[in-house]
């Protein structure tokens, strides 16, 4: 009968001792838990307010990298709760690394874009409302994300271009500048006046009030072609007036030519025969 009450006593003491270290466990699992999830979101306003500080990081970039931050001490965070109830972590890690190597390997095109989206956003080629030619196709930056970049054209298509496409080709951007040089070749006949055709080019452009006096407007022959003299003009206009300055000079002095008496020539060719 001692000996009974004896293993019935320690049975009863060990039962305690499992739950007592069980209950300890839940309970360090749900301080683990309820600490982790607050530093978490701590620290992601805290990444969130350093990246908001640079002006040349998008707010979508930075949402990016203070989530990421956020779910990488979550899931740490997972991995030491269940450390608490006895899972052997390592494999489970193990486990994570392979899921996330097979997944990246899937979606590799996908985080391609992703990885230049951040480079995009962070480098800024192009910002919105911009006018650029990216990927082979030119219009107005609507839109950058993680994924893509979206344009709108000056006919009213949207355009996507994924942003591995874009980063990974030349990118030229025709609105970054203040200004910019309109270039135009006037070709006159060999029989026209070669400084009466530059004064009246020059007449026009200095009439021109949105062409700028510095830098100063070129004028010059550029080439003796098979059928004209080249002349040509580089003007520097402010950015928004570069197409409006280039349409008016195409008409204006072609105006300008027909009421000089200034040939423009057509493409032809002089026939020579030899007497047999």
């Amino acid at each position: 009968m001692e000996q009974f009450l004896t293993d019935n006593q320690a049975l009863v003491d060990q039962v305690i001792r499992i739950v007592t270290q069980g209950g300890v466990n839940v309970l360090l699992a749900l301080a683990i838990l309820v600490v982790g999830y607050m530093v978490a979101g701590g620290i992601k306003k805290a990444v969130l307010r350093a990246v908001e500080r640079n002006p040349r990081i998008d707010r979508t970039l930075a949402n990016f990298f203070a989530s990421m931050v956020r779910y990488a001490i979550l899931v740490v965070v997972f991995i030491a709760v269940l450390s608490r109830f006895g899972v052997e972590t390592t494999s489970l890690v193990a486990a994570i690394g392979a899921a996330a190597f097979a997944v990246g390997l899937a979606l590799q095109g996908t985080l391609g874009n992703v990885a230049a989206g951040v480079m995009l956003v962070f480098f800024r080629p192009y910002s919105l409302g911009d006018f650029v030619e990216v990927g082979g196709v030119s219009g107005t930056v609507a839109d950058i994300n993680l994924f893509t970049t979206e344009l709108n054209t000056p006919d009213n298509k949207t355009i996507i271009v994924p942003n591995g496409q874009a980063w990974g080709n030349v990118i030229t951007n025709y609105s970054v500048k203040p200004t910019r040089r309109v270039d135009i070749t006037f070709g006159i006949s060999y029989d026209d006046d070669i400084n009466k055709a530059m004064e009246v080019i020059r007449a026009h452009y200095d009439a021109d009030e949105r062409v700028l006096k510095d830098p100063e407007f070129f004028l010059g022959v550029i080439a003796h072609n098979t059928s004209s003299i080249d002349i040509v003009t580089r003007a520097w206009v402010k950015t928004p007036d570069y197409w409006s300055v280039y349409f008016d000079a195409m008409k204006g002095i072609k105006e300008a030519f027909d009421a000089n008496g200034i040939e423009i020539p057509y493409p032809h060719q002089v026939e020579v025969r030899k007497k047999a």
